[in-house]
């Protein structure tokens, strides 16, 4: 997605049911010059119709909403390309969390997170990196990898099976062990000595091979199969 620049801001959708929050969230986001609110969305319906006619970067997206709840809406969203989606959540871990990781969310903040951190994620995300708020993170991962229910399953209602990483190269393999541990890809870069751009190259390509929508599945992914970087990654 597009990355911020004073050419180039990135564009933001804002979706959130209370008007209050809403506003206090436009507030703080048109307070960088980076970005750009081009709408707000008061229910699921009204963000899937926005993000199709306005396009954004990012879809900031709230889960529990009228109409359409936010799951739904960002699984409409990411299945049709139309711009990457930033979940903002009450909890820490719920099973609206579980929903949109499924759906295809790139990035998960908690509400109560203060502007910094708002801002943080935003340019975060809209440069292609995955991003969980780290109170979100240390649950999600453990839950993930730990037990699970028939309403927390993994991508496909199933345990993966192990047999999938046969597709992986053994460069890509170190990428998702480095991506499981939540590294971003400057980290990676400097972790496997290579360029940022061939992380990035590396991410995309083994996303594809395993059939998985973010970099946020995939670090769960590696999580559950136990794949683990290089050493003191």
């Amino acid at each position: 997605m597009t990355t911020g620049s004073a050419a180039q801001p990135i564009r933001v959708l804002v979706a959130e049911d209370q008007s209050a929050v809403r506003a206090g969230l436009v507030l703080i986001l048109r307070s960088a010059p980076d970005i750009e609110v081009v709408g707000e969305a008061a229910d699921g319906e009204e963000a899937v119709r926005l993000a199709r006619a306005l396009r954004p970067a990012l879809v900031l997206m709230d889960l529990q909403m009228p109409r359409l709840d936010g799951v739904s809406a960002t699984r409409q969203i990411v299945d049709g390309q139309l711009a990457d989606v930033l979940v903002l959540t009450t909890f820490d871990l719920d099973e609206y969390v579980f929903g949109a990781l499924r759906a295809g969310a790139a990035g998960f903040l908690l509400k109560d997170s203060d502007a910094a951190t708002l801002l943080t994620a935003v340019r975060t995300v809209a440069s292609g990196e995955g991003l969980i708020a780290p109170a979100v993170t240390r649950r999600l991962l453990a839950e993930f990898a730990g037990t699970r229910t028939p309403e927390r399953p993994a991508r496909d209602g199933a345990a993966p099976d192990p047999g999938v990483l046969d597709a992986l190269t053994p460069r890509e393999r170190e990428v998702l062990g480095c991506l499981g541990r939540g590294l971003s890809n400057a980290d990676i870069a400097l972790r496997l000595v290579m360029a940022e751009a061939t992380v990035k190259t590396h991410v995309s390509r083994l996303l594809a091979k395993l059939e998985l929508r973010s970099r946020v599945q995939a670090a769960v992914l590696a999580q559950e199969l136990g794949v683990e970087g290089p050493e003191g990654a």
